[in-house]
């Protein structure tokens, strides 16, 4: 069991020594690359390392036990890590997105329902932010159109993670999970007859691109600026700031209008642009493939309802994974890490059965 795992052995311990060359730092792109990839083989070395040198001890020990009877109990022990070592070095050998820790681009749209839709948005955006704040990620609001009621008709959000962070634990890892249709159910503020509504909001998350991951040809934009409209500065209304980019090949829109200057907006707008090409070129690549191990979890057409915010009940529901839990309170106020596991471990699960 586990013989391919020395091929990544070995290879682990080849970055070893490359990253030990002080020259191979001098390109920086390349040292990053190295330092990813040998992050990402740690885990399994070490844990590959431990497995087999339990097993080398449960060989002693039942040597040791055929003339000491109390070696018997040790043997035991010694075989229940083995299969816990065996069982984490199968989730360690799924195969991983190469995505996972990439930072996001989160946008959230109203839907049917009119104003309680953005107020419903709103909440998720706060639930959002909150849920960043517990584990430590930073959050800048990059665009936003608001309603009058106080939620928002539109709004995207950069998501970045602090630092290096663990294999499994990188932004796009847990929130690629939460692109869908979102439902709620709840008597709306406007409602004078107590009545429950139902509405919607769609929550889109693409792996925010570098310039590296994907060339754009200046040639294949067209670049409209209009008048910044909504609450805002001296600016807003009154000079042609805002920015609406189209890439002309593919049809995909971005636009921002949040920023003072157009030329900040243009930034912003082409930040969203990549990260939304690179999920469509990434989505098409999957559409291609289409073998055996793409998860049940991310194939999920994002035109359906993935999740349902009871508040009467008190109720989150996942349709996508059977979760259901009765603390929409704690999660809407953040508390989204058993809802976001129940999808990993669902995403997990599938590509083991599949691999």
């Amino acid at each position: 069991m586990f013989e391919a795992v020395e091929e990544l052995v070995a290879e682990h311990a080849d970055l070893e020594k490359k990253l030990a060359d002080p020259s191979v730092h001098s390109d920086q792109a390349n040292a990053r690359r190295l330092n990813k990839r040998y992050a990402e083989l740690t885990p399994i070395v070490a844990t590959y390392r431990s497995w087999r040198q339990t097993g080398d001890d449960i060989e002693t020990a039942r040597e040791l036990a055929a003339d000491d009877p109390d070696f018997a109990a040790e043997v035991r022990e010694l075989e229940q890590q083995r299969e816990e070592l065996t069982e984490k070095l199968r989730l360690l050998l799924v195969p991983r997105d190469p995505s996972d820790d990439k930072d996001v681009i989160l946008e959230i749209k109203a839907g049917a329902g009119g104003d309680e839709s953005a107020l419903f948005a709103g909440d998720l955006l706060r639930m959002y932010l909150r849920y960043a704040e517990r584990v430590g990620w930073k959050t800048e609001i990059i665009d936003a159109t608001e309603s009058e009621l106080g939620g928002y008709k539109d709004v995207q959000v950069a998501v970045k993670a602090r630092g290096q962070v663990e294999p499994g634990q990188g932004v796009w890892a847990r929130l690629k999970y939460e692109g869908g249709v979102h439902r709620v159910q709840r008597v709306p503020a406007t409602e004078s007859q107590g009545r429950i509504h139902t509405s919607a909001a769609g929550v889109l998350v693409t792996p925010e691109a570098e310039e590296v991951d994907v060339e754009i040809n200046p040639n294949d934009l067209r670049i409209d600026v209009y008048r910044s409209s909504g609450p805002g500065g001296q600016s807003v209304n009154t000079t042609d700031s805002a920015v609406r980019i189209t890439h002309l090949p593919t049809g995909v829109v971005a636009s921002c209008q949040n920023e003072k200057s157009q030329l900040q907006n243009k930034e912003q707008a082409l930040r969203i642009l990549r990260s939304r090409l690179l999920a469509m070129a990434q989505e098409e690549a999957e559409r291609e493939a289409a073998d055996a191990r793409r998860s049940q979890v991310r194939t999920v057409d994002r035109s359906e309802k993935i999740r349902t915010y009871n508040f009467p009940e008190n109720r989150i529901s996942d349709h996508r994974v059977g979760f259901k839990a009765y603390n929409l309170d704690q999660v809407l106020d953040g508390d989204l890490g058993a809802v976001i596991q129940a999808c990993v471990d669902a995403d997990s699960a599938a590509k083991l059965a599949a691999a």
